[in-house]
């Protein structure tokens, strides 16, 4: 118990710091604003700043894996660059408590998201002003993008084909439709499936990802490391570092992305085309003894390197 108390403390105080700096870059750029850009021809003023930075609210029916996005792009002279800075260092620092929460302390998470805006009253009222439920934790701790060096262009474009693939086996699969309503006639069916399948076979679980932003930078030099252009997810402003004090070039992307998928299907995709197993979004792989040896070797260089990894890389 006391470890708790001790956790939720730091949190906390980490919450109070986030606040703080939040606060401090969002006053930065209201006393000397500098050149910006947001999609959909937003003005960028410090209120938007401000209502970007401070979001950290559920709203009704939001999906706790979605996050809400404010995408635009700011020049940053050295004094905001340094309060972006200080404002990533505080996220990182609030997600690293956090991680040790969820690890040794996970029953405190539902108080966290209903006690720490009361730390905070103008952030209690428009949680209360806006029927607001409970903190999202990941809108707290997601850093703001930084480009590495000034721009040249910025590419801008949605993507809408991202998903993740979890590793199962055929136990795992098994144990969680057995938490589901087993009575059920489509749960049975899926079972029987199941029972199919050589223990061994190895099944993906596919999680289809929220549309995102991305962005193509185009370096006006080349990085130390040679690097001329980065690719980035754009869910917050970019703040791009412009001895110019201009905007790079950019393109005017669709203020919303498109309803069906952008790019074409991999003539070398894995997975087999429809769900093995509905209910769990599982899916069989094209050749299983492929994959299971892909992932030996995988593992192989992992351990050589000291690392390991409990994820599939999305395809």
């Amino acid at each position: 118990m006391e470890l708790q108390y001790r956790l939720l403390a730091e949190l906390e105080a980490d919450f109070d710091r986030l606040i703080e700096a939040v606060d401090g870059l969002a006053s930065r750029f209201a006393a000397a604003p500098t050149s910006a850009w947001a999609l959909g021809g937003a003005t960028v003023d410090a209120e938007w700043l401000r209502r970007a930075l401070t979001d950290f609210w559920y709203q009704d029916g939001q999906d706790g894996r979605e996050t809400r996005n404010y995408i635009g792009l700011i020049v940053a002279d050295e004094t905001l660059m340094a309060g972006v800075h200080r404002v990533n260092a505080s996220k990182a620092r609030f997600a690293a408590t956090l991680k040790r929460i969820r690890e040794s302390a996970p029953k405190l998470i539902p108080e966290i998201k209903a006690v720490l805006p009361f730390r905070h009253p103008g952030l209690h009222d428009h949680l209360r002003g806006q029927g607001l439920a409970r903190l999202h934790l990941k809108q707290c701790w997601r850093q703001l993008p930084v480009a590495d060096a000034p721009l040249s262009r910025v590419r801008l474009a949605w993507y809408t084909s991202g998903r993740s693939i979890k590793r199962l086996s055929v136990a795992d699969a098994e144990a969680r439709l057995q938490q589901m309503d087993i009575a059920a006639t489509h749960i049975q069916l899926q079972l029987r499936q199941l029972g199919n399948v050589p223990d061994g076979e190895p099944l993906a679980q596919v999680q289809q990802q929220a549309p995102v932003m991305r962005a193509n930078l185009f370096f006006r030099e080349a990085l130390e490391d040679g690097r001329l252009r980065r690719a980035m997810n754009l869910p917050l402003p970019l703040f791009i570092p412009a001895p110019s004090g201009r905007l790079p070039h950019l393109n005017d992307p669709p203020t919303h992305p498109p309803a069906t998928r952008t790019r074409a299907r991999r003539a070398d995709q894995r997975l087999e085309d429809e769900p093995f197993l509905p209910s769990l979004r599982v899916y069989r792989y094209r050749n299983p003894s492929l994959q299971l040896a892909e992932e030996r070797e995988k593992r192989k260089r992992q351990d050589a390197a000291g690392g390991s990894a409990t994820q599939i890389p999305e395809e």
